[in-house]
């Protein structure tokens, strides 16, 4: 869900401006999970640019105590959300620590690196949302080390319903910056996209599983 249009038309517009985000529906990526997908985005290449990785932090720490207060402890998703979750933490002078995809093999073998007292309240960072199923992986790891997640903010979100009702069924409230309505908007308004290309841009995210261009 996003609260502020403004900042979520910003947003987008910024993440295009950088290439972060890439709309390509003539000649489409694929994704790890070999979707085949119009649409990019590596939110990492934020960190190459002061002013915009400001501009990130101060909105999602605002947007953090907006939706869920101040918490305890941020934590952040391994690898993409580590960075951006560390300057979050840090403009709000409180702990960070950080989830792996699964625990280590060896030494301790955590999946929580930091430290994380037990029943302390945590709001979890990302950096994209797809289909929520590794932000809420975290979310269960943390929730079993004894941390009291109050939610997840992320930058963007593709809007997938799958997300939505993941999220909702693991009963874990997510605020994003930005979205994938906006995003369209934004490159429509900016002359990324062309209007003929908003019909397979829309029909990607309805159903990006048997999504093609033909």
């Amino acid at each position: 869900m996003v609260l502020d249009r403004e900042i979520a038309k910003k947003t987008a517009e910024l993440l295009l401006q950088i290439q972060a985000i890439k709309l390509q529906p003539e000649a489409p990526f694929t994704w790890a999970s070999g979707w085949k997908s119009p649409i990019y985005c590596d939110n990492r290449t934020t960190l190459s640019f002061p002013k915009l990785r400001n501009y990130l932090t101060e909105n999602l720490a605002k947007l953090i105590e907006r939706s869920y207060g101040k918490p305890d402890v941020i934590a952040g998703v391994a690898t993409g959300a580590i960075a951006i979750g560390v300057l979050v933490a840090q403009y709000l002078d409180i702990p960070f620590i950080y989830v792996r995809p699964e625990p280590k093999k060896h030494g301790r073998k955590n999946q929580v690196e930091g430290l994380l007292e037990e029943n302390k309240t945590v709001v979890v960072v990302e950096d994209l949302i797809s289909t929520g199923k590794s932000s809420l992986n975290a979310v269960k790891a943390l929730e079993e080390a004894g941390a009291d997640v109050q939610g997840m903010v992320a930058i963007f979100s593709y809007g997938f319903a799958l997300a939505e009702q993941n999220f909702k069924t693991a009963g874990v409230a997510l605020q994003t910056l930005s979205d994938y309505d906006h995003l369209l908007a934004q490159s429509l308004d900016q002359g990324f996209i062309r209007e003929e290309a908003l019909g397979a841009l829309q029909a990607w995210r309805t159903d990006p599983g048997s999504w093609s261009i033909t």
